[in-house]
């Protein structure tokens, strides 16, 4: 268990509370992925409002999605943002790990909060998944219609950021166990890292309610 530091990460070792490059990075890079995500949308859209036909198909394949599944997994998703932040707050203030028991949340440290935010993001995945299955035992399939191809690239694409995102949590809370004390370059880390998972959140809020609410 490591012990806290009461120097707040972005002072650690002489820094100070300038803007990081990386994380300006970061925010460069996420504005390209919200563009990417903009052209899914809008290929969405035009494609559901193309014809008659296309209207009719929609309509007729939004009445197999599970909603209420579907819904109960993106509060998993939203929530996770929440726990990734408390991670974040904790790397602030240099505590890498907990302070006190296991089941005292308000001790916890990154490690704790990020590893809650990655078992929640990899429940996500699996009800993705699980729907996904349901979806295909109902024919909907990617080569099936219009709307299955733009409901597996829409999600799919989405689902492979939330992985991404999943495997930066892993190489954050690897660096945690490496490092013999936690620096403010690891600190910039778990931060830039939960930007990145609050834009797939936001991301995905906007999905369900094109997807699932927008009939």
């Amino acid at each position: 268990m490591a012990t806290a530091t009461a120097i707040p990460a972005s002072r650690l070792h002489g820094h100070h509370d300038r803007p990081s490059m990386v994380s300006v990075g970061t925010i460069i890079w996420l504005s390209s992925e919200l563009m990417f995500f903009a052209a899914l949308f809008a290929c969405y859209f035009t494609i559901r409002a193309a014809t008659p036909e296309t209207a009719a198909l929609w309509a007729q394949n939004t009445a197999l999605l599970n909603v209420p599944f579907a819904a109960a997994n993106t509060t998993i998703l939203v929530l996770s943002s929440a726990t990734c932040q408390m991670g974040v707050f904790a790397a602030e203030r240099g505590q890498v790990g907990r302070s006190g028991s296991v089941f005292n949340v308000s001790k916890w440290g990154l490690r704790e909060w990020f590893v809650l935010t990655y078992v929640m993001g990899a429940v996500f995945i699996a009800g993705q998944a699980t729907e996904y299955a349901a979806l295909i035992h109902e024919g909907v399939t990617i080569q099936d219609s219009a709307y299955g191809t733009m409901f597996y690239l829409t999600t799919g694409f989405h689902g492979l950021h939330v992985t991404g995102g999943l495997i930066a949590f892993l190489f954050v809370l690897g660096r945690t166990f490496l490092a013999r004390r936690f620096t403010h370059e690891q600190a910039v880390s778990a931060i830039v890292t939960s930007y990145y998972w609050h834009f797939v959140d936001v991301v995905w809020i906007g999905l369900f309610a094109t997807i699932y609410l927008i009939k």
